[in-house]
């Protein structure tokens, strides 16, 4: 199911295998929340050779169902997608968008940010919409709560974790993969008991959960190296909701092999793009040795992007391409036209911002893996 090919120092280059393809390792997986990328197509994500996708257990939930998901026979033929996906639990989102009622030993009871109707989410729930869905890869119910939250809230959160995770693999569906979600905040002692306990049930894959809410980015880095040396070695390791591309670089170099983060999206809806600081494989591999050698999370990112706001008005008369490194529809069109779209409301504007962004988040992890492949 998944193979580590080589190791550069702690960074691992892999494959994981599953029934919809060949996944390889390190990967990001661009957010399709709702069964859908933001503004790009499916045709959009295989131009760029996407390998894999996340969507959302809550956001499906809710809309359209578990009922009409099944008569729709899962989300692959829904979206048009054929390649693998991956499924959050819902256990986030119901800490992020919904408002709580209880939680309790159960599960979750909420109303929805839709229409304020009450919705319960078991860990039984949970695997049940990710079944219908027909994810590649599942991931346990969780209890998340915020980064800053104390030790004593932080390791009930933790311990409740586990528990459903033992249910939500007692459930597990069949042909799917599951993975177990490590919690416990930035205390070391509550990570190292949930992993143990994680490890000790023998799930498909680990990941590193609980961070990117609220903590600093210090702990995030410091709570990532602790675990990947407690993390099993024969299972991928998945770094929920990070993030910026030095922490992704970062953590690469920590043994990290999967990643998500709404960040490439919703910075280019904000107007934001992230534009190479030369040529890319010459950025990447400047990145990676500054991070290898330890370097800070500041020189890492200063080797490999610019993130520019692209809004400004320096940019009024701009008619440089959007990046000569970046995707067709960013060497066609000029910095100026983007700018004026994105300042008019045009749809075309956040088309085209998010075609780069994504388009250089993969591109990252294409020329990491080459990295990582040159040097083992």
């Amino acid at each position: 199911m998944f193979i580590v090919k080589n190791c550069v120092g702690r960074g691992r280059r892999g494959q994981i295998r599953l029934s919809r393809g060949l996944v390889e390792t390190p990967v990001f997986m661009p957010i399709a929340t709702l069964g859908a990328v933001r503004t790009l197509s499916s045709e959009d994500l295989l131009e760029f050779d996407t390998q894999i996708i996340l969507a959302n257990t809550y956001h499906l939930l809710l809309r359209p169902g578990i009922a009409d998901m099944k008569t729709l026979g899962g989300l692959h033929p829904f979206m048009h997608w054929d390649r693998p996906i991956l499924t959050d639990s819902g256990g986030y989102q119901v800490f992020s968008l919904a408002k709580l009622n209880k939680v309790c030993e159960d599960g979750v009871e909420f109303q929805s940010h839709i229409d304020g109707h009450r919705v319960s989410l078991t860990p039984e729930g949970s695997m049940a919409m990710q079944g219908a869905i027909d994810s590649d890869i599942a991931m346990q119910f969780d209890h998340v709560i915020e980064g800053k939250s104390t030790h004593e809230a932080q390791e009930e959160a933790m311990e409740r974790s586990l528990r459903w995770a033992k249910r939500c693999k007692a459930v597990q569906n069949s042909g799917q993969l599951l993975f177990g979600i490590v919690q416990g905040g930035t205390f070391e002692d509550l990570r190292e008991r949930s992993i143990a306990g994680l490890s000790a049930e023998g799930f498909d894959g680990y990941a590193i959960g609980g961070l990117s809410v609220g903590e600093s980015r210090e702990d995030t880095f410091r709570i990532t190296r602790f675990l990947t040396d407690l993390m099993p070695a024969d299972r991928p390791r998945y770094f929920m909701g990070g993030g910026m591309p030095e922490e992704i670089v970062y953590s690469v170099c920590q043994g990290v092999d999967m990643f998500d983060c709404v960040i490439p999206t919703r910075h280019a809806r904000h107007g934001s793009i992230f534009l190479w600081a030369g040529e890319p494989k010459a950025c990447v591999r400047e990145a990676m040795a500054r991070a290898l050698d330890g370097a800070s999370d500041t020189r890492i990112a200063d080797a490999l992007y610019r993130k520019v706001a692209i809004t400004r008005e320096e940019f009024a008369v701009a008619m440089e391409p959007i990046d000569i490194h970046g995707p067709k529809t960013s060497k066609e069109y000029s910095r100026a036209y983007l700018r004026h779209l994105l300042k008019t409301g045009e749809i075309l504007g956040l088309r085209l911002a998010t075609l780069q962004n994504i388009s250089f988040y993969l591109r990252l992890m294409k020329e990491i893996r080459e990295f990582l492949e040159a040097k083992s």
